[in-house]
């Protein structure tokens, strides 16, 4: 079975995610911390899947919504991260 280009970037994903989880448990770096550092690290793969190749045509209101939405959580998770 061969894997999709969206299945590929859903991996790079959850592997940005657990490989910050993965150093968080692991090393003296605290979880909180790894973790973010793992949204970060992630971030190109939603990038990618979002604007470079997003499934939908990119006038569809949804993409634009989607967009806003992630950036929202993304910064709100990097502030409080930061507290």
């Amino acid at each position: 079975m061969e894997l999709d280009y969206y299945d590929k970037l859903l991996l790079g994903i959850t592997g940005s995610f657990l490989v910050g989880i993965v150093v968080g448990v692991a090393t003296a770096v605290p979880l909180h911390v790894a973790m973010v550092a793992g949204a970060i690290g992630a971030a190109p793969f939603v990038y990618a899947a979002m604007f470079q190749h997003p499934p939908l045509p990119e006038s569809h209101p949804a993409v634009k919504a989607s967009a806003l939405a992630w950036h929202v959580v993304a910064v709100l998770a990097v502030g409080a991260a930061a507290l």
